[in-house]
């Protein structure tokens, strides 16, 4: 279930399916956002996703996940594919810049849902290729 739990969330994520994304998160779910403050529980969640669908397009690409052997922890490596739609406080003026980032994930996972979700990327990376 865990693998299959990480591929539906990571399917949905690439559809803009944030319905499903949330189903999959257990209520108290901890979310470490990259350079960012934890965000707890699924409204957090819900929040960022629609704070994210708004100022970026973005569609995860060669993926590769790990799981551990009993199931509770998961990792994901892939290539963030994106486009800067609208300007995030605090960041360079959005002017819809594309920018390619590898990246990676990491989750716990309980009872079928995800409790934990720490996403990694090069910020600085970043940065630059939509400053340039």
């Amino acid at each position: 279930m865990s693998r299959e739990s990480i591929e539906r969330y990571f399917t949905a994520f690439n559809a803009g399916d944030t319905e499903t994304m949330l189903a999959l998160v257990s209520e108290d779910v901890q979310h470490f956002v990259n350079q960012g403050e934890m965000r707890a529980g699924r409204a957090k969640f819900a929040e960022f996703c629609s704070h994210m669908g708004v100022s970026y397009r973005e569609t995860l690409r060669d993926m590769v996940i790990f799981v551990s052997e009993d199931g509770t922890r998961a990792a994901a490596e892939f290539t963030v594919h994106g486009q800067y739609l609208q300007t995030d406080p605090g960041l360079p003026e959005a002017r819809g810049q594309t920018y390619v980032l590898p990246a990676g994930s990491f989750f716990t996972l309980s009872g079928g849902q995800i409790t934990r979700i720490t996403t990694f990327y090069n910020l600085q990376d970043w940065i630059t290729q939509v400053s340039a």
